[in-house]
């Protein structure tokens, strides 16, 4: 029976658009909310309520792999279990698309380094959260801590590296400077 290298889920992606806090920023907008096997959708509008409007904005595929089993444990392991939403910018019409979905938090703190996509913590539904664990439970496998022994003593008894092999020595190569001047005629 062989293992499968990564399985998929359809996650759709609620941002929700407020009214900005500054006279330059129009509108803040933030992921809010994650559907699990949410079917596709273009800016969808969930809810109206006064200022506040919900859309899904669109659905993406949330994949997990088998090698980034220790990745989803940590993230897991976090009070509030989230996954990473990373958006990109839009064209005029729409501000934002979606670039990724992802259970991993060390891919996510990849995307933060380039500045232009927004990458943002929503918090997992408990049946998202049951599927990544299942994933993580089956395939963390953990690797046992080895401790690097020290040599004591050198084995082979030989100093490499001490001076240039091409200039012949006839003492220390850390002498003092001081011991080979020659005596001045006075």
């Amino acid at each position: 029976m062989t293992q499968r290298r990564s399985i998929e889920l359809p996650v759709g992606v609620v941002l929700q658009r407020r009214p900005g806090v500054t006279r330059w920023q129009k509108w803040a907008w933030s992921p809010t909310a994650l559907l699990p096997g949410a079917g596709p959708a273009h800016w969808k509008l969930l809810r109206e309520d006064g200022d506040i409007t919900e859309y899904h904005i669109g659905t993406a595929n949330l994949t997990l792999w088998r090698t980034d089993a220790e990745a989803y444990r940590i993230g897991l392991a976090e009070p509030v279990v989230c996954a990473y939403v990373v958006l990109q910018p839009g064209d005029d019409e729409w501000p934002y698309r979606i670039k990724l979905i992802t259970a991993n938090p060390h891919e996510a703190m990849q995307y933060t380094d380039g500045g232009e996509d927004v990458v943002e913590k929503v918090p997992m539904p408990p049946a998202l959260v049951a599927w990544v664990q299942e994933w993580t439970d089956l395939h963390f496998v953990e690797e046992p801590f080895v401790k690097r022994k020290r040599k004591r003593y050198l084995e082979d008894k030989v100093e490499d590296g001490k001076g240039d092999p091409r200039i012949s020595q006839v003492s220390d190569v850390y002498r003092a400077p001081t011991s080979t001047r020659k005596a001045r005629p006075s």
